[in-house]
């Protein structure tokens, strides 16, 4: 690792969208740090990243913890003692779920890892990157299609999706005094294992079963790059890749 090396953060980062991107960026010339629930597989992918060359850590973080948050940023600095990039990529889904059967709890647990989290993790890569010098960074959101458009029975899903929005603006907004810009990808249907179901049918809106066409995970990853790869004087503020044949634009 060489000393104009930039460093680049992803949460969710051991399997997926999180893993493509880590693998991208890694090729991109990142030092790369995987954040996730479950060692074994971001210790797989860090190997993986070495293998080919790349500079990797792994370091076991629950995003909705403030204190493993803060314990993931500690390592972070005594590594690498800057960071250039945040990908907020964790999240999880509550699956088909009827509004009148939601649970307290589950609310609650999508809420803290897909909102709270990405709060987190904001406000400790925003600080990082404010104190560091040089002063700056990138921030990028993993929003959704559902950031637009909700599925049938996606409440609490959807409602933190709609709320990324906001923090993407928001952010960018009080990052510009500091150099700090701020990201939202909107993805469609990437194929990941959470999106096999999509290949066998999922609810439409018309209450109908259909399959859904979905894209190469390489695809988002190679998106994300790009993203990553402009100079902090330029930021694509919100971008949509999907599946070009997916139910979301018009009506069906």
């Amino acid at each position: 690792m060489t000393t104009d090396t930039k460093v680049a953060l992803i949460t969710g980062a051991g399997s997926g969208i999180g893993k493509a991107s880590a693998l991208a960026l890694s090729a991109a010339g990142f030092a790369i740090v995987l954040a996730g629930r479950r060692p074994e597989p971001l210790e797989a992918v860090a190997a993986e990243i070495e293998a080919a060359g790349g500079v990797a850590l792994a370091v076991v973080t629950d995003v909705s913890d403030p204190a493993s948050v803060d314990a993931l940023f500690s390592a972070i600095v005594e590594r690498f003692g800057r960071l250039d990039l945040l990908f907020n990529n964790a999240g999880r889904n509550a699956g088909s779920t009827p509004l009148d059967a939601y649970e307290f709890d589950l609310w609650n647990s999508v809420v803290a890892t897909n909102l709270t989290g990405v709060f987190l993790c904001t406000r400790a890569a925003f600080r990082l990157m404010k104190a560091q010098t040089p002063q700056g960074g990138r921030i990028i959101n993993n929003g959704s299609i559902s950031a637009h458009s909700p599925r049938p029975n996606s409440l609490a899903y959807t409602a933190t999706k709609h709320a990324i929005t906001g923090i993407t603006k928001s952010v960018s907004l009080d990052g510009r005094p500091f150099d700090i810009v701020c990201s939202q990808i909107d993805i469609g249907n990437a194929a990941t294992e959470l999106t096999e179901r999509m290949t066998r049918g999922v609810l439409q809106a018309n209450g109908e079963m259909k399959p859904e066409d979905r894209l190469d995970v390489s695809i988002v990853a190679r998106a994300v790059a790009h993203m990553a790869g402009l100079p902090l004087e330029a930021n694509i503020l919100f971008m949509t890749v999907m599946a070009s044949k997916m139910p979301f634009v018009g009506r069906g």
